[in-house]
C-alpha cells in the first residue's frame, strides 16, 4: 500500500491538516515543522497527489523559459547548461520546467500569449534582454511574476542577475596586450541586446585606458553563433589593414572566430588572438583553448529560479538584484605559444 498523507501525520503526532499545508509551503506552517513534515515524507516515501495539488492551489507548479527568437539555435552550449541549472533547482522544490524556443519574433510573442492566456505556468524567466524589451512589459502588465539576467532600460522593477565585467575586461585586454597584440577588433551581438551594450562598454573601456586605437569598422554585429562570428572574422582578416586581437561577445561567436582564423592560415595565440565571453564547458576543448570570462552559467540558472521561487511565495526578497563577476581564464588562444594544429 502506497503511503499516504494520514499515514505522515499520524507518524508525527500532527493533523492532516497541519501536514498538507507544510508540503503545500504555506507560511502559516512554523519552519520546524515543515522541515520535519518533509523530512518524515521522504524517508516515508510519500508522493504527493500532484494533480490534486493543484487544483487545490490552483498553480501550475510549473516555470516557463522561453528561448529568444533573437538566439536562432535551441542547442547552443549556453542555453544547454542555463536549462540545465534551471532544472536542477526547480526539480528540488518540486516544480517542472516547461521549454520551448521560437524561430522569429512573431512566433515568440504569440508563445508568451498562448502560455499566459492557458496559465501553463505560474511565471517565467527571461534571458538576453534587450533594451527595451517587450517581455517586460507584457508579463508586468498582466502581472505575471518573471525574473531575467539583465536589467532592461524599460523602468520597471523585477528581481534579476546582472554580470558586471569592466575590471575583468580590463584584464583581458591587458593580458593580450602584454603578449604582443596591438590591433583590437570586437565581434559583438545585436545592438539593441543588453548583453552587447554591457561588453561592448567594457571593451571599449579597457581599450582606452590601455592606450589602444580602435577604428570603428573593427566593431561588428552579428547574431551571436559561431557562423556569426565566422563570417565577421573573414571579413576582418580580409581588409586592408586586418585586426591582431579580436574579442567575441561570447564564446559561440568566438568558436567561428577561430575557425575562421585557421582557414586564414593564422595560428592562434601566436599570429592572432581570440577571446570570449560566457565560460561554457566547450571552450575549453576548443583549438585551441580558448581564453573567456567565466561567468558560471548553470549557477546563475538556479540563482534565477529561486529568485522567481521566492517571489511566487509571496514572501519579500533578500535581494532582487544579484551580480555576478566573471574570472578571466587565460588559455592558448591568446598565447604566444605554438600550438597544435588542428589536422594533427
Amino acid at each position: 500500500m502506497p503511503t499516504t498523507i494520514r499515514d505522515v501525520a499520524k507518524k508525527l503526532n500532527i493533523s492532516v491538516y497541519t501536514v498538507s499545508r507544510a508540503l503545500d509551503g504555506y507560511d502559516d506552517v512554523a519552519e520546524q515543522t515543515r522541515e520535519r513534515v518533509i523530512q518524515t515524507a521522504n524517508k516515508m516515501g510519500y508522493a504527493p497527489n500532484r494533480a490534486a495539488r493543484q487544483l487545490r492551489r490552483q498553480k501550475a507548479e510549473t516555470i516557463g523559459f522561453i528561448i529568444p527568437s533573437i538566439s536562432k539555435r535551441f542547442n547552443e552550449p549556453f542555453f544547454t547548461e542555463f536549462v540545465s541549472g534551471l532544472g536542477e533547482e526547480l526539480s528540488s522544490r518540486n516544480f517542472d520546467l516547461l521549454v520551448s524556443n521560437a524561430k522569429t519574433d512573431d512566433a515568440e510573442r504569440q508563445l508568451y500569449h498562448r502560455w499566459v492566456n492557458s496559465r501553463k505556468v505560474d511565471g517565467f524567466i527571461l534571458n538576453r534582454i534587450r533594451r527595451h524589451d517587450w517581455r517586460v512589459s507584457f508579463l508586468s502588465q498582466w502581472g505575471i511574476p518573471f525574473v531575467a539576467l539583465g536589467k532592461s532600460e524599460d523602468g520597471i522593477e523585477y528581481p534579476y542577475v546582472r554580470i558586471d565585467a569592466a575590471d575583468e575586461y580590463l584584464d583581458l585586454v591587458n593580458h593580450v596586450q602584454k603578449n604582443g597584440f596591438s590591433q583590437f577588433a570586437f565581434i559583438g551581438g545585436p545592438t539593441d541586446l543588453v548583453n552587447q551594450i554591457d561588453r561592448l562598454k567594457w571593451f571599449r573601456f579597457a581599450t582606452k585606458k590601455c592606450g589602444l586605437e580602435v577604428p570603428r569598422d573593427y566593431i561588428i554585429s552579428t547574431d551571436m553563433t559561431s557562423r556569426g562570428g565566422y563570417e565577421a572574422t573573414s571579413a576582418l582578416l580580409n581588409s586592408r589593414t586586418p585586426p591582431d586581437a579580436i574579442l567575441c561577445v561570447n564564446d559561440e561567436a568566438a568558436f567561428g572566430a577561430l575557425h575562421a582564423a585557421r582557414e586564414h592560415g593564422l595560428t592562434v595565440g601566436t599570429d592572432i588572438a581570440v577571446a570570449g565571453f560566457d565560460g561554457i564547458q566547450d571552450s575549453l576543448h576548443a583549438e585551441p583553448p580558448l581564453t573567456t570570462l567565466d561567468i558560471p552559467v548553470a549557477d546563475i540558472a538556479r540563482q534565477l529560479a529561486g529568485m522567481l521561487l521566492e517571489t511566487l511565495s509571496e514572501r519579500p526578497l533578500e535581494l532582487t538584484e544579484i551580480v555576478i563577476r566573471p574570472k578571466l581564464l587565460t588559455r592558448a588562444s591568446t598565447g604566444k605559444q605554438v600550438n597544435r594544429s588542428v589536422d594533427q
